[in-house]
């Protein structure tokens, strides 16, 4: 082989690495089994060797090479920690799947080590979560399996991740069709009407009007308002009770037509505060986008 080169070859039904430096021959031992992902892992590794061959920076002792000792630790408790890391920095929302996740890694992997997940095993627990879950949930929990592993490796808990290339597939649904123009009004003039209904008619026009998820309606504050309520900045979202970004993490500002600026207008007291919440429930509280969606 060419000069400077490191060769990936398979010994005993592991990968190890074969090169030559100043006329002697050189065999570092990768320890795994010749996957897809092993051997991505161990091509790195050879580059690495390569490029400190060129700059004169090889450590013929291999030590700089060779595998860090890595900490034996279960997937169930591996994907435990990787929880308790997110958990700190998702909203409630988000955190439910990881949360919904968990009970499934724990019944299928059990006491299983995490270095030996394979892809093969990977590619076993998603067709396990496919009997169990709608297609794109299952391709939203692979993604969750990947993220876990990309931290682990950064805390060099694990060395390789066999998620990386775990295909799902999402058959295309078609979407429902909007509310026409008619359907709008006798919504809109049921809230109006109905005494039991009428605090939330103002809202219901409002998100006709604009194009507003439930959340980024009930997150509007008058400060998000221009002084002439006619333009409106859409940059957050309420759920859980939890005030975050919107679900695209833009933000936007809409100019209003003259109707939903006279329905801001009319709204707005003379003794409102910039942090007043636009739109209430009936007690006054921040809507909850679940309980209106329930009862509405």
């Amino acid at each position: 082989m060419p000069k400077g080169t490191v060769n990936v070859e398979v010994f005993k039904d592991r990968l190890r690495l074969a090169w030559s430096w100043q006329g002697k021959r050189f065999w570092l031992y990768i320890g795994l089994p010749d996957t897809t992902a092993n051997r991505k892992a161990a091509e790195i590794k050879a580059r690495t060797i390569e490029l400190d061959i060129t700059s004169n920076n090889f450590d013929p002792s291999l030590i700089k090479y060779k595998p860090q000792k890595q900490e034996s630790i279960s997937v169930t408790e591996l994907f435990d920690r990787f929880v308790e890391h997110k958990k700190r920095t998702i909203s409630i929302g988000g955190f439910a799947k990881y949360k919904g996740l968990q009970n499934h890694v724990s019944v299928f992997f059990g006491n299983k080590n995490a270095i030996a997940v394979t892809e093969t095993v990977a590619e076993n627990f998603r067709d396990y979560l496919t009997k169990k879950l709608e297609p794109v949930t299952v391709r939203e929990r692979v993604v969750l399996m990947n993220a876990c592993w990309e931290w682990a490796q950064k805390k060099k808990l694990v060395t390789e991740n066999p998620w990386s290339d775990i295909k799902t597939s999402v058959p295309p649904k078609q979407r429902p069709q909007p509310f026409t123009l008619v359907e709008i009004s006798s919504i809109v003039h049921k809230f109006r009407s109905d005494p039991n209904l009428s605090n939330y008619e103002d809202y219901v026009e409002f998100k006709f009007g604009v194009g507003l998820r439930t959340g980024e309606a009930a997150a509007l504050l008058w400060r998000h308002c221009s002084s002439e309520c006619d333009r409106i900045w859409i940059g957050e979202s309420m759920g859980n009770g939890q005030r975050k970004s919107t679900k695209t993490n833009k933000a936007r500002t809409v100019p209003l037509t003259p109707r939903l600026q006279q329905l801001l207008l009319d709204r707005r007291t003379n003794d409102f505060l910039l942090d007043d919440l636009i739109f209430t429930s009936s007690e006054g509280f921040a809507i909850d986008s679940k309980n209106f969606c329930k009862r509405y």
